[in-house]
């Protein structure tokens, strides 16, 4: 038997493997994911007491949150990219491992700097592993029935999850220790840890792994100037000469990007993977949805502890109707709605509800009452982001070769990224300018109290807009959907049966018999299936 032969073989039987134990894999992934997910807003609610165990000043508080923020963001295409070279699970165990010693160092921390460096390497390590685990279900579920149920699991992670990170740092912080938003991690850690060495397998392609250097440092510098821009931007406001000069460097980096990846023989961002027009239009989503759904993670946090009073769980519980209904969005979306409507349809129907439950907040007042002016919002924001993210990231990594699976993987969490800077800058220099006029044009106690609202308003109103016209962006982008039979296989662009997949020996297999369907005799059953 040659090498190439047993390399072929143990190809495939690794496949076959983690095709036949894929829900088990989804569980281990989604447990992973919402490592990442939670930490992106469990650590805001720990920050105030931080503050005050380790002394350091207001205006450092927000490099707590921008240090994770740059390390994530600038990295994540080259920790996908590094997926792809050299192997889901390695890449897995690697951001793992880190993330989680990360972790510890930031929850035992004695002092601002060792905070702040841990926070950085939790964003490096975090993108490492985001792509392996969205790439890994990409590839484990080929079945366009399973692909959905599956998404709309990871669907309710990434909506669901920030949401979840306020209540569980609630939790932590008012009845344990803030550090406890940090040393929550290795219990996620720990459990995907196990899983992931019993039940991943490292694929790699056979070619020699090249890494597109030029590529990758345009990409870093011009991500982190572009994040950071937008996080200085908040600080500083738009007219601060690093903020101008930041953005205009990221955006000559990033064109430099583009043209790199046309010209080189193995890019870091295969340009194919873009220029697809229903999975360009379905990143768009996912960088629109990000920018928006800021003004309810922050704002509405805000309003409720700060105007109303709530404590850091209450507040966390307030946003459970949201939570619940981001779950049965997801799910539903992905696991029925999706075969019959499409992505266009639902993604366009999740940033309606989304616009009209943004403009149901624009009418708050200092003196709302929650179960009248915020309760019946959240069913509408919760299952229209439902709708929004699970179907776009699954039509973002839909038909995508093996070898690409890990980069357009990341690049859903880059538009996260991205997105969620943008809308942090924004919505924040918009609110701030608000509430400065409505002070200086109002007087009294009673101003005093509307002023940080009337900000929270007209924030909730953007929000509002950039959802309504991305519901109209993404209408006429993403291409209509023509429902298949029940059992149809899926098909690529060209109308014909899509039986490759970037593995070998894939186009000598007849259709009625491919890995996946080997393996999925005597598979895991799917959740809630005999």
């Amino acid at each position: 038997m040659t090498t190439e032969t047993a390399a072929a073989r143990q190809y495939e039987a690794d496949r076959e493997f983690e095709s036949k134990h894929r829900w088990t894999i989804l569980v281990i992934v989604s447990i992973a994911q919402l490592m990442v997910v939670l930490d992106a807003t469990i650590v805001n609610i720990a920050l105030p007491a931080a503050q005050d165990a380790l002394h350091f000043a207001d205006s450092d508080r927000q490099w707590v949150v921008t240090a994770y923020a740059l390390a994530f963001g600038s990295l994540l295409l080259l920790g996908g990219r590094l997926g792809d070279l050299f192997g889901r699970k390695r890449m897995f165990l690697i951001g793992l491992i880190g993330f989680a010693a990360a972790s510890a160092a930031g929850g035992a921390s004695t002092d601002f700097m060792v905070l702040v460096v841990s926070r950085a390497f939790q964003g490096a390590f975090g993108a490492l592993l985001a792509p392996a685990a969205l790439s890994t279900i990409a590839n484990s579920f080929q079945k366009p029935a399973e692909r959905g149920r599956a998404f709309g699991v990871y669907g309710a992670v990434a909506g669901g999850g920030g949401a979840v990170g306020l209540l569980l740092g609630g939790v932590l912080t008012e009845y344990a220790s803030w550090r406890w938003c940090f040393f929550v991690n290795l219990v996620f850690a720990g459990i995907a840890f196990v899983g992931c060495q019993i039940y991943l397998r490292n694929q790699r392609p056979d070619t020699k792994p090249k890494i597109d250097w030029w590529g990758t440092v345009c990409a870093a510098v011009g991500l982190f100037l572009i994040v950071y821009g937008f996080a200085r931007a908040a600080s500083d406001g738009w007219g601060d000469i690093i903020t101008i000069v930041s953005l205009i460097v990221a955006a000559v980096l990033l064109t430099a990007f583009v043209q790199v990846e046309r010209r080189v023989r193995q890019p870091l961002l295969p340009l194919r993977i873009v220029l697809d027009r229903s999975r360009g239009a379905a990143y768009l989503a996912v960088g629109l949805a990000a920018i928006a759904i800021f003004g309810v993670f922050l704002f509405l946090t805000f309003y409720l502890q700060l105007t109303k009073g709530y404590s850091p769980v209450l507040t966390g519980v307030a946003f459970l109707p949201m939570i619940t209904f981001v779950l049965i969005g997801s799910t539903l979306a992905n696991v029925k709605l999706m075969p019959i409507l499409g992505a266009r349809v639902l993604i366009t129907a999740g940033m309606a509800l989304a616009a009209v439950g943004m403009t149901y907040l624009y009418f708050i007042t200092a003196t709302s009452n929650y179960w009248v002016h915020i309760l019946p919002a959240l069913p509408l924001l919760g299952f229209g982001f439902g709708l929004i993210f699970a179907p776009a990231i699954n039509t973002a990594t839909e038909r995508v070769s093996r070898n690409d699976a890990g980069v357009a993987s990341a690049l859903v969490n880059t538009m996260q990224q991205v997105g969620g800077s943008i809308g942090t800058a924004l919505l924040s220099t918009i609110a701030v300018s608000v509430t400065s006029t409505y002070a200086a044009t109002h007087t009294g106690a009673a101003a005093a109290a509307e002023a940080p609202v009337a900000g929270y308003k007209v924030a909730f109103l953007v929000s509002a807009g950039i959802f309504a016209a991305g519901a109209i962006l993404i209408f006429f982008l993403i291409q209509a959907h023509a429902p298949q039979p029940t059992g149809a296989p899926p098909t690529d662009d060209d109308g014909g049966p899509a039986l490759t997949t970037g593995e070998p020996g894939a186009e000598e297999r007849p259709a009625s018999e491919s890995a996946g369907a080997r393996a999925n005799r005597g598979a895991d059953p799917a959740p809630g299936t005999t």
